[in-house]
């Protein structure tokens, strides 16, 4: 029954970092004018023993019931701060690569999290301006003026804050404003359709223009076609993450493109 399965995936969940058993992989993002890889967005994956790799769907949401978001949470953190750290030293003349890691709504609301973000960059020895905090706007929800208060401690550390799946929700231009947001995702909802015959190419102009005014930087998610980054160059959009650029994929299938880009 599921909720028998439930239980033995959450039971298993408990044990995925003891056991080693967690990965990340990387996906490119890419400034539109030359293709360039500027940065990653560092993705979680649970290698389990059995089952093979089980898909963030199957996983995340079980551990951002149970709290084991905030440990996993904090091992993808640091992990992908040491890999950005080992790429900086070893492309000591390339523009260092900036390093995107999504925080749920069960860690923004945590009472540590500025702690815990000071400690692994204590650890990990990188500069805090190459790191990304990508954010959705459903988890500032919640709370926003306890989640201001948590973006604050976190800019002042030098991280820059990305509001993810931007577009979708209820309030996000206000939000924008509200919050000190460095960086927009535009949702792949919008790019999907792009270079067609719908009216998302107004929406995504209306976004880039909003963001630029405001001086937030834009980047779109799940481009997949060349018309739809042909249509998004055109709107202004400077920077691209999605299958056309790359999947994401482990560190080391990523040097060739970080050779390309240093």
């Amino acid at each position: 029954p599921p909720a028998t399965a439930r239980l033995r995936t959450e039971n298993q969940l408990a044990h995925a970092i003891e056991y080693d058993q967690l990965r990340l992989a990387y996906q490119p993002i890419v400034t539109m004018d030359s293709g360039e890889t500027v940065g990653v967005e560092a993705l979680v994956r649970w290698q389990h023993p059995e089952r093979g790799v089980v898909a963030p769907l199957d996983f995340i949401p079980i551990a951002e019931d149970t709290g084991l978001i905030v440990p996993i949470g904090e091992w993808v953190l640091t992990q992908a701060w040491l890999q950005a750290a080992e790429w900086c030293r070893s492309r000591p003349d390339a523009p260092p690569l900036w390093m995107s890691v999504n925080l749920s709504a069960r860690q923004i609301a945590h009472p540590d999290l500025a702690e815990m973000v000071a400690a692994v960059l204590r650890q990990t020895d990188i500069d805090p301006g190459q790191l990304r905090l990508e954010l959705t706007e459903s988890s500032l929800m919640d709370d926003p003026d306890a989640a201001l208060a948590t973006m604050n401690a976190l800019t002042e550390l030098g991280v820059k804050l990305v509001l993810d799946d931007f577009g979708t929700g209820y309030s996000s231009l206000a939000y924008v404003q509200r919050f000190p947001i460095s960086v927009l995702k535009v949702d792949r909802s919008f790019v999907a359709n792009l270079g067609g015959e719908s009216s998302d190419g107004a929406i995504v102009a209306a976004v880039v223009n909003m963001a630029h005014g405001l001086g937030v930087e834009v980047v779109a998610e799940g481009v997949e076609t060349e018309s739809q980054a042909t249509a998004l160059q055109a709107l202004g959009c400077e920077y691209a993450q999605g299958y056309l650029y790359g999947r994401p994929m482990p560190a080391e299938e990523l040097r060739p493109l970080l050779a390309a880009a240093g």
